[in-house]
């Protein structure tokens, strides 16, 4: 059974880059059929896909964030990671990495890791 865990800092000052890592168990992250996703949950607002990494690297983001976002990937440690640039309190929220056989999702429908709260603060 596949699990995913990220992994970063809880805290992020105002214009810096957020990055967190996604480690992956039970599953490699270049098999075919499945994709690897960032979700968030901004504080007060609805889930809102950023982007996404396929079995062969190639990326997606969303259009909102394609100036600031990157996504990347270790396959030596089957991790894939998630950087933000420029954040501002706007990105404060609960990010999710996530394995799922569609490229862009926002449903329960794949493999969610537990989250991990983000605050973006002076």
């Amino acid at each position: 059974q596949v699990q995913l865990v990220e992994s970063g800092p809880g805290l992020v000052k105002p214009s810096q880059t957020l990055s967190l890592t996604c480690t992956v168990n039970g599953a490699s992250i270049t098999t075919d059929g499945y994709n690897w996703i960032w979700i968030r949950r901004p504080h007060g607002k609805e889930l809102e896909w950023m982007g996404a990494i396929n079995p062969s690297g190639s990326t997606v983001y969303n259009p909102s964030l394609k100036s600031r976002i990157f996504i990347s990937r270790d396959t030596s440690r089957n991790q894939f990671a998630l950087h933000l640039e420029s954040v501002t309190p706007e990105d404060t929220g609960v990010y999710y990495c996530v394995r799922d056989r569609l490229i862009v999702t926002t449903q329960r429908g794949g493999s969610w890791g537990p989250g991990i709260q983000v605050t973006v603060s002076p």
